[in-house]
């Protein structure tokens, strides 16, 4: 019988909040004690400057590693897309749950005709780079802060609208209906997906954590974070991949755009399950022979 009350570090959003009660749940549900600790990360403190500018890898999952490293916590709850593809030594993704939508959605103030220009809110690099491969006429604004925060900043502004995660205004609850879905745009790697991070050498602790582990979407969300590695881009690069399980087979597309949206890569591939683990060398490959290598070097270059 595990008796151990499992400490649960979360940052203190309303986000990752529900995020790290979900874990809690499903960890209460298997007879297990927990906690929530919650702390503020580098990139909860700094509101101002983008992510991408901040000039740190992890900006919202590094305070909780460092929490794990002390044995502060037992185990670290994030939204994926924020965790680095390298892991710090001596802690391991240990546990996905089943995945919500990877889709992206813009939140309109009110109906436009995008043939015209309009002003439009993100504090994503690749969110930018696809908007403005698709709508070069458009101006594209920084934006950042929690859902609540960005969307009270959206209605009281003159943009025509700001992009976010479905999932998580979904989990927030704010979704509402002046919202549409962004089915052309390639998601972040591991959009939609909730991580679970503990310390490799509590071996008691990652069993119990598998228990919650939602397989389909672990095999989906290593394939795009391997795709991302490969291609040695962070949140510092314009890099979309989304993978999904349909009956035997996975689907995928990736890509890389150039910052300033006038070049892409791109990818779709389809592969039976037992391939799936040359998939993202595969297409990363693919992504690179189009133009990708030279999109690369250039975002590189540009820092």
């Amino acid at each position: 019988m595990f008796e151990k009350t499992l400490r649960i570090g979360t940052r203190d959003s309303q986000l990752a909040l529900w995020q790290a009660h979900k874990v809690g749940d499903l960890l209460q549900a298997k007879h297990l004690k927990t906690q929530l600790v919650p702390t503020k990360s580098a990139g909860d403190l700094n509101l101002t400057q983008p992510i991408y500018a901040m000039g740190i890898q992890g900006v919202f999952t590094k305070a909780l590693d460092i929490a794990l490293l002390e044995n502060r916590i037992d185990l670290a709850v994030h939204s994926l897309k924020d965790v680095p593809t390298q892991m710090p030594d001596g802690l391991q993704l240990v546990a996905v749950l089943e995945r919500g939508s990877a889709l992206d959605v813009l939140v309109q103030t009110l109906k436009t005709d995008f043939q015209q220009a309009s002003t439009i809110a993100t504090g994503s690099l690749r969110r930018k780079a696809q908007w403005l491969h698709r709508y070069p006429h458009h101006h594209l604004i920084n934006l950042r802060g929690n859902v609540q925060t960005r969307m009270n900043k959206l209605f009281s502004s003159n943009w025509e609208g700001a992009i976010f995660a479905k999932a998580g205004l979904e989990r927030a609850e704010l979704l509402g209906s002046h919202f549409q879905e962004l089915d052309w745009m390639i998601p972040a790697p591991a959009q939609g997906a909730i991580g679970i991070v503990c310390r490799a050498k509590d071996k008691a602790i990652v069993e119990q954590l598998q228990k919650i582990n939602h397989q389909p979407s672990r095999i989906c969300v290593e394939i795009e974070r391997d795709f991302l590695r490969i291609l040695q881009g962070g949140c510092s690069a314009p890099i979309g991949a989304h993978a999904i399980v349909y009956q035997d087979k996975i689907l995928f597309k990736g890509g890389v755009f150039s910052l300033d949206g006038q070049n892409a890569a791109t990818t779709l591939k389809e592969v039976e399950m037992t391939n799936a683990g040359n998939l993202a060398k595969e297409a990363t490959e693919e992504v690179l022979s189009k133009g990708g290598d030279q999109i690369m070097k250039t975002i590189k270059f540009s820092k």
